[in-house]
Order: C-alpha cells, then structure tokens, then sequence
C-alpha cells in the first residue's frame, strides 16, 4: 500500500485511462468476469448490496462482491463467492498474491489505490467461477475505476444526495448525472426513488444512452404493514419478513434490491429466496446495536448504544428519522458520540437531529488526516442548534456518560464517519467477516 501512494499522491483522481493500461497488462479480468450488477448512488448501496447477496445465496448461487470503504480490515472489500455456501472475505495469500501481480503489469505507472485495488479484485473475481458479481462503484459512476464493465445484467442508483462535490459538482443534478454513468445502452436500469431534479437527471441521461429503467416510486415500491413489508411491482405484491437492518430507508434499499434481481433474473426470480434473504441481510455500521464487548461495559448501566456510519446530510436525515422512530416506541435520552472529516457538512448533518438529541460529545479519530479536531466538530453541532462537549475518546467519551445520572438510561448512537465506525468495531471486538 504505502508504494501504491508513492506512485500516484493523489487519493482520488477520476479517470479511466490508468485502468485501461493496467487491465490490458494483465489480459483484461473485467472480460472474464462473472455476470455483473453494478451499483452507483450517495447512500444505501452497501445495504443494497447485502439485500442482494442475501437473497441470490438464499437462491443457491454463488456472489463476489466487491465494496468500500473497508471499516477494520482491508479484506472486507473483496468477497468471493463460493458454491453451495455463502462467500467468504478474502485471504491474505490471495489477496497478496493479485496485488503483486497488479503491480508487475502496472510497473512503475501512476496508479491510485482504488485503481490497483480494483485491477486485482477483477483479476481474483475472473479467476474464481461465481454466479454473479455485485460491484459497487468507488466515487461517481462515471470516471469510477470500475465502470469498464461494457454490458452489466444491470445497473442500480441508490439514493442522490450531496456528498463529494469537489469531485461530482455542487448540485444533485450534476451529482445523478456522474452516478449515471454506469448506465449501458440496452442493459436495464434499477433507480430507487429519487429527487425530482436527481431522477430528471438520470432519466435523461438513461434515454441517450438507450438504457431501460424501473423507478423506485414509480414501477416498484415497498411499505411496512402489520409488522411485514409488502413489495410491489408490475407482477404484484410480494409479502415478506421486515429486514433485520433497522430504519425505514432499509425498506427502501430492500425494494431496491428486490427489483434489481427481478429485473437482472426475470419476475420468477425465487420467492422463497427473497422471503429467506430480506430478513438475513446484515450490513455492519448501518444502525448497529452494539449488546456486548468493552465499549458496552463502559457504557451507563441499561444504556442502548448503537453504531452507524452515516456522514452526510442525506445519512444524518434518515438516521434521525430512525431514532426519532425509536423514541415514539420506546422514549430515553439520545446523547451522540461524533467524528467527522473536515470534507463533510458537519452543521447540515447535525441540523436533522435539532430537538431530538440532548447531547453530543465531539472526537476525533487519531491517524486520520483529514479528520475535524474534536473542537471543530463541537463547535459545528452548536451551531446547528444542539449542545456539544468533547472527549479525547470513544472510551473517555462512555466512560463520563457513565458517571452522570440518568432518570432513564440513555439511547446513544456513536455516528458521523465510517473510519469512526471501523475503530469503534475494532475496540469492541466486532470485526466484520
């Protein structure tokens, strides 16, 4: 990794042509690649991603998937799929093994670490027979280094929200309009449902490309009713257990997925298989009830403590709708545990949670250098209305929670990053696999 950054400084540089040069050097993997369902948008596509792969397993077929950012370990990014059984991370020794050989073909040519990091997933991803490939873009859709995928089954947009503007533009149009790049003529498009701007976008850039779409809201749609969630598109109503991911944006994200596969594998895609897999997804990070491990023990007695990894406004928006949720059933005293990076709307992602939370405290994340100062991200959340301290840690941060009294035991919810999210996995113990 550290001669991946020496050969191209910048983390992120949007482009294609560095892709093609390496691919090329090692026989083209994305041509041998299994069937593809390749996901763009802002926020859900991780936990659409998991719909997916929980229901095409319940279905007997093999899923690579590839994703990221990674939270503990690198490895999370790559899953290869394997028959009969469901995918597993991958090794260190297969993992080691195609980054050298992604670094031989690339020679000394500059090259981001996502760029090689995709080179070698493809390399792995070609050489080991699966089903189905759920390849997540990076950043965009456009530029992305994996949009090189000439015919995918599918495409997917997960929500568009503002987020990356430096690099995707400053408005959803412009935004919808780069994660539409992954769109192909004659391959369908899955939208969940969007902005008027955000679908006006894609829906035009979709009609130049020739590609079909299926809107969420418009040809699909899901909502919850006497404790199951109902699905609906044009070949009916399907009735199903409620996702174990909590909030209703995991609803939509299900019905994203839902459509995704009975448009990719036709409307006799398996009921049984959507029925057992809707349920099963799991996606660390996504309102996370942490029950057990160090960080619980510091926590105040009888206190929830919960883990999500939303950072942007959209992310802080259904996040508190969430919680807001939660306290109409079950009221407590919220009180956030906070980090973010200086490149995020910190006071439009605290706006959303202005009358709910009683209390934030404010950290940062050591190592990280584009992570706010915990001061930095205090002064934010006042400015949005709540009332902010700091801690020096998550564990510090827990601990002085402990020693206040509580009427009722609090609702925390640490939130605000992902790599906040990937360290507090580590110091609990809850290292994905």
């Amino acid at each position: 990794m550290a001669r991946f950054l020496a050969l191209h400084p910048k983390k992120i540089d949007l482009s294609l042509d560095r892709m093609w040069h390496v691919l090329e050097r090692l026989g083209n993997p994305q041509n041998a690649l299994p069937p593809v369902i390749h996901v763009a948008g802002t926020n859900g596509k991780g936990s659409t991603i998991s719909f997916m792969r929980a229901m095409l397993e319940a279905a007997g077929k093999s899923v690579h998937v590839f994703t990221s950012p990674h939270l503990v370990r690198f490895h999370e990014r790559i899953r290869l799929g394997e028959r009969g059984k469901p995918g597993r991370l991958v090794s260190e020794e297969k993992l080691v093994d195609a980054f050298s050989r992604a670094e031989i073909a690339n020679g000394q040519q500059p090259i981001t670490v996502f760029e090689i990091t995709t080179a070698a997933a493809f390399l792995l991803f070609s050489e080991h027979p699966a089903d189905v490939l759920l390849l997540e873009v990076g950043l965009g859709g456009r530029y992305d280094a994996t949009n090189v995928i000439e015919r995918p089954l599918a495409s997917v947009i997960t929500p568009v929200s503002l987020d990356h503007m430096e690099y995707l533009g400053d408005t959803i149009a412009k935004i919808a309009l780069e994660k539409a790049g992954i769109l192909k003529p004659g391959a369908p498009g899955i939208i969940a449902a969007q902005s008027l701007e955000g679908r006006m976008a894609i829906e035009r850039e979709a009609a130049r490309l020739g590609a079909p779409l299926i809107i969420g809201g418009q040809d699909f749609g899901t909502h919850e009713e006497a404790g199951r969630l109902v699905y609906q598109d044009e070949h009916g109503l399907i009735d199903l257990p409620l996702p174990r991911l909590l909030g209703r944006h995991q609803h939509d994200n299900a019905g994203t997925a839902i459509a995704a596969l009975r448009t990719a594998f036709g409307p006799g895609f398996p009921l049984a298989a959507i029925e057992k897999g809707v349920p099963q997804a799991e996606w660390p990070a996504r309102l996370q009830p942490l029950s057990r491990g160090p960080l619980v023990d510091l926590a105040p007695a009888g206190a929830e403590l919960w883990l999500d990894g939303g950072h942007n406004i959209d992310g802080g928006r259904v996040l508190a709708a969430a919680l807001a949720e939660f306290e109409e059933k079950s009221p407590r005293p919220l009180v956030m545990i906070s980090a973010m990076l200086v490149t995020k709307d910190a006071i439009g992602f605290f706006s959303s949670f202005k009358g709910l939370a009683k209390q934030i405290s404010a950290v940062t994340i050591p190592g990280h250098e584009a992570m706010r100062a915990a001061e930095d991200v205090a002064a934010n959340a006042t400015l949005a209305g709540l009332s902010a301290s700091t801690s020096a840690s998550v564990e510090q941060a827990l601990a002085t929670l402990a020693r206040q009294q509580w009427p009722v035991a609090p609702r925390i919810i640490i939130c605000g990053s992902l790599y906040l999210a990937g360290e507090v996995l580590r110091l609990n113990g809850n290292e994905p696999v």
